[in-house]
């Protein structure tokens, strides 16, 4: 697995700020355009005011090794679709002069691939609106999930899963929960347990087309935006594959997931996506399961992202959470 490129720092984000201009002479900006870093997660967002328009716009440059340029395509095929099909507002791909969704840039023997998106209003979804939110966001699900049911993907269309041996198998996408940061014998211990536990009852559920396919995979609240209207745009779908339909639920609850208003935003989500398409008790029972595989995931991804703002904020003390959330599961599930 390639370490994470984007998390080395200063010299890097230099590099890949001059990729992002160079990006940008594809594409019909003004050369005053400002180009703005505003995050680094697994790729870099830069945000482009263009002076000459006025025009606001949203460019991704990604990191090396994570996505080939086939499974961006398929990524933008899909919110594209979503967009004109099912009422989900994503972000409009704004392709460059020459008709291409994706740029490649070179950058040494290699290349990195950027995507220029239109800017979208909103912020991400505050606190006083988020039980409502989440109701909104449960309806958005159900209709994103019913879309890719019944979608005929295009030639070529490719996406990786995010099943068992992805997230915790011996190329674990995001590294080794093992690794993470503030992982103790005994943290080490209850986390065994866990993953023994998870494993066990993600297997009786199974894997059957009726829970499990094409799926955001990070739905989580700094991938919403909400601009006061009857429901979010949703955005950011880079982690998009093939997954459980629960886990877009667990991860619209990424790093909240010990907070008290937690079951109260399930419930509100389970009504929102029970309005537009059928969510068994079977797998309302599994939810938890869900839940704290993707706190396990995340563990991991904060272990091998350590150059990473949030991951260094959050370090040892979510491993903790982690533990404490574990020991209440383990003890509730049999």
């Amino acid at each position: 697995m390639e370490l994470h490129d984007l998390s080395a720092g200063g010299d890097i984000l230099e590099q890949v700020g001059e990729v992002a201009r160079a990006a940008l002479t594809r594409h019909d900006v003004s050369p005053a355009a400002a180009v703005t870093l505003i995050n680094v997660s697994e790729n870099a967002t830069f945000l482009v005011d263009d002076p000459s328009t006025g025009e606001r716009s949203i460019l991704r440059v990604h990191r090396l090794g994570y996505h080939a340029a086939e499974a961006i395509d398929s990524e933008l095929a899909w919110l594209s679709a979503l967009r004109g099909e099912a009422g989900v507002r994503t972000p409009r791909v704004i392709p460059a002069r020459d008709g291409a969704r994706v740029v490649h840039v070179p950058q040494g023997p290699r290349s990195r691939h950027v995507v220029r998106f239109e800017f979208l209003p909103g912020v991400e979804p505050p606190e006083e609106r988020l039980v409502d939110g989440f109701k909104q966001l449960g309806a958005v699900t159900a209709r994103m999930h019913r879309h890719a049911r019944r979608w005929r993907r295009p030639p070529g269309f490719t996406r990786f899963a995010w099943d068992w041996d992805a997230a915790f198998g011996r190329e674990a996408r995001w590294g080794r929960w093992q690794d993470g940061v503030g992982v103790d014998a005994e943290a080490r211990a209850v986390l065994d347990r866990l993953e023994d536990r998870l494993r066990e009852r993600i297997g009786r559920y199974g894997d059957g087309p009726e829970r499990f396919g094409l799926i955001h995979a990070d739905m989580r609240l700094a991938n919403l935006l909400d601009d006061g209207g009857p429901e979010p745009s949703v955005i950011d779908f880079d982690d998009c594959g093939f997954g459980w339909h629960v886990y877009d639920l667990a991860a619209a609850l990424s790093f909240i997931e010990h907070e008290p208003v937690v079951p109260e935003l399930i419930d509100s989500w389970l009504d929102g996506y029970r309005s537009e398409e059928r969510f068994t008790a079977e797998d309302e029972r599994e939810i938890w399961t869900f839940i704290l595989f993707r706190r396990l995931l995340l563990t991991a991804w904060i272990g091998s992202h350590q150059g990473v703002e949030i991951a260094r904020e959050l370090g040892a003390g979510y491993t903790r959470g982690t533990c404490d959330l574990a020991e209440r599961y383990l003890t509730a599930t049999p």
